[in-house]
């Protein structure tokens, strides 16, 4: 088997900035034919500038992907520019703080649809189409395509304040579970990566609010570092590749170790 990803079409979202702009740039200079979609298309523009119709492995897409109509576009838009779809890699999500003791907070209902249901309706789409590319093609016993969603090592640590994000990224997690086994007789693969803390641009910002921020994080890390967007990126490689042809509904945990430790230093009694 091989890591390769050369040659494959992928749609990444959330790719205009963070993780996603991480994953789409290593897919891309890994060979990779990459549709690139976010809300923001002024950033898109600038990541991957103008492009002629006939060139370049890279193209943007840029729409509010929690609108039914808005995904039939994407498919379309990819399906236009690379004629298929192998790889598919919700990126896009939203963290927020919610109040855990306040009814009137909707929080929950923000992220469930950011988080949870725009991925879900997008790998629904995505895995008909891989199916009826297969058909179209007489692939029989070749696999069809992977689907990779980036979650959270919050799906299951509790910080009272994450309660909305923390069940968002927990639901994303069982999604993938599911789908995993309902598109196992259609070889697609299904995963998910849940991280902790990435040296992004979110999180440079947060630093410099916060200069006790960084040292907290390191010290709750055993590998003793933030990791860079790039090590996630690689992660996903690994799970879109072939290498990882038997894998499907796995959490893989790229965390430095952070979801092991009990916070608790004492030995149990």
């Amino acid at each position: 088997m091989t890591l390769s990803i050369a040659g494959k079409t992928a749609i990444v979202t959330g790719a205009a900035n963070g993780v996603g702009l991480a994953v789409a740039r290593h897919f891309i200079d890994k060979g990779a034919n990459v549709m690139m979609t976010d809300l923001d298309e002024a950033t898109l523009k600038n990541e991957i500038g103008e492009m002629d119709d006939e060139g370049g492995t890279a193209r943007y897409f840029a729409g509010d992907l929690r609108e039914k109509l808005t995904i039939a576009n994407l498919l379309s838009a990819t399906l236009d520019a690379f004629d298929r779809i192998d790889i598919l890699v919700n990126a896009s999500r939203q963290m927020e703080i919610s109040d855990p003791l306040d009814p009137e907070d909707g929080m929950l209902e923000t992220l469930m649809e950011q988080n949870l249901m725009t991925a879900l309706r997008l790998s629904q789409t995505v895995a008909r189409r891989m199916i009826r590319q297969a058909k179209e093609e007489g692939r029989d016993d070749e696999p069809l395509g992977s689907i990779i969603n980036l979650s959270s090592i919050a799906a299951r640590r509790t910080q009272p304040d994450l309660l909305a994000y923390s069940i968002s990224t927990a639901a994303l997690d069982q999604a993938t579970r599911n789908l995993a086994v309902a598109l196992a007789p259609h070889r697609i693969r299904v995963n998910a990566i849940a991280f902790g803390s990435v040296m992004s641009a979110s999180l440079k910002g947060a630093i410099k609010q916060d200069s006790d921020l960084r040292t907290e994080i390191i010290e709750a890390t055993p590998l003793h570092r933030i990791a860079s967007a790039g090590e996630v990126a690689e992660a996903v490689q690994f799970l879109a590749s072939d290498g990882a042809g038997f894998v499907t509904g796995e959490i893989l945990t790229v965390d430095g170790g952070r979801s092991l430790l009990d916070t608790v230093e004492a030995a149990a009694h």
